[in-house]
């Protein structure tokens, strides 16, 4: 009788440095595909430059009209595409660690629907903008948030937790359809393009207010990205590890409510990015990974693109963005749903 040689399991350090290494190379490929697609963006349009006028007008030495083009109306547009994106994913993410369910995401829990009802109601009723549109949106998207926080608490699990937030989202867009057919044409007309969703005519101020909230965000983002796996092994082991899973919990939808308000305040409720940019990542990563900073990555490069289609498209026709990521999200959404992906959702 022949001995039947067992084949060694990998070591600790085999397995994290496998995941660390594939880390590193979805890490690089990631912001590989981020700068193609912002090189692209600064180059194509009705001016169009070529790679080589391009690099000389990042290092000031283009002309004058090139410099404005690049600088004043494509690169502003670009940085905001990029950090919208950006701040989108990281808040999908959150949501959907936290809830380990893909389906959990601001527009879908209705969150980016309380932001919008509050910013729209500044909009057309109070006729605020800038900064206060962003505390109002602020407002309404925690009021959302900390009304499905105390339905969590319930007991009734995460799975009526989406639900409710569907429903949420529903009721916001009943509310925002009044308070459109009772405004005035103008601001009705104004506030649609807004609840659209566009990255055209963005200043630089609007690029800087997003660029320190999220630069503020980091640290909280960052010990989530520690906390949020431990917290799903369960109450229990979280808590001997030093963990509190409550503190994590509110953490993390205060932070997701805060990019998604900010983002919502200046470009309106792009949808779907933060539900596609979490599912990009988490195949890349693999290994059950939370991927915080590669969602950040995927759901900047995927707006990027997104506004790239809806401006070039079709010629002549420079659509919103919301058009394009609400068409790809709608199609992802049924994909997931149809596949066995979501057999457990």
């Amino acid at each position: 009788m022949t001995a039947v040689s067992a084949i060694p399991a990998p070591s600790i350090a085999t397995v994290r440095a496998r995941v660390q290494r594939r880390r590193l190379v979805v890490g690089v490929g990631v912001g590989i595909a981020v700068v193609l697609l912002a090189a692209i963006s600064l180059s194509v349009g009705e001016y169009a430059l070529t790679p080589a006028d391009l690099w000389r007008t990042l290092w000031s030495g283009g002309t004058r009209i090139e410099s404005y083009v690049v600088f004043q109306v494509r690169a502003p547009r670009l940085a905001m595409g990029l950090l919208v994106g950006a701040c989108l994913g990281v808040a999908g993410a959150l949501l959907q660690s936290l809830l380990s369910n893909s389906l959990a995401s601001p527009d879908l829990l209705g969150i980016s629907g309380g932001a919008g009802v509050a910013a729209v109601f500044g909009i057309l009723i109070l006729g605020v903008g800038g900064p206060v549109l962003a505390l109002f949106a602020f407002v309404g998207g925690l009021v959302v948030a900390g009304f499905l926080l105390l339905a969590g608490r319930r007991g009734d699990g995460d799975y009526r937790l989406i639900v409710a937030g569907v429903g949420i989202s529903f009721l916001c867009a009943a509310i925002t359809s009044y308070l459109m057919v009772r405004a005035k044409v103008e601001l009705a007309q104004s506030a649609l393009i807004w609840l659209t969703g566009s990255l055209a005519s963005t200043p630089w101020w609007n690029v800087l207010v997003v660029l320190v909230v999220g630069v503020l965000s980091i640290p909280a983002v960052v010990a989530c990205a520690r906390w949020l796996p431990l917290t799903q092994l369960g109450p229990g082991t979280a808590v001997s590890l030093g963990v509190r899973p409550g503190l994590v919990r509110i953490v993390a939808v205060v932070v997701a409510v805060l990019l998604t308000a900010t983002t919502c305040a200046f470009v309106g409720p792009i949808s779907f990015v933060a539900l596609c940019a979490p599912a990009i990542a988490r195949p890349l990563l693999g290994h059950g990974a939370v991927g915080l900073g590669t969602s950040a990555g995927a759901g900047a490069a995927l707006l990027v693109a997104a506004d790239l289609v809806a401006q070039y498209a079709i010629p002549g026709v420079s659509l919103p963005v919301g058009v394009v990521t609400g068409a790809i999200g709608s199609l992802f959404l049924l994909w997931l749903l149809t596949t066995s992906k979501g057999r457990h959702l």
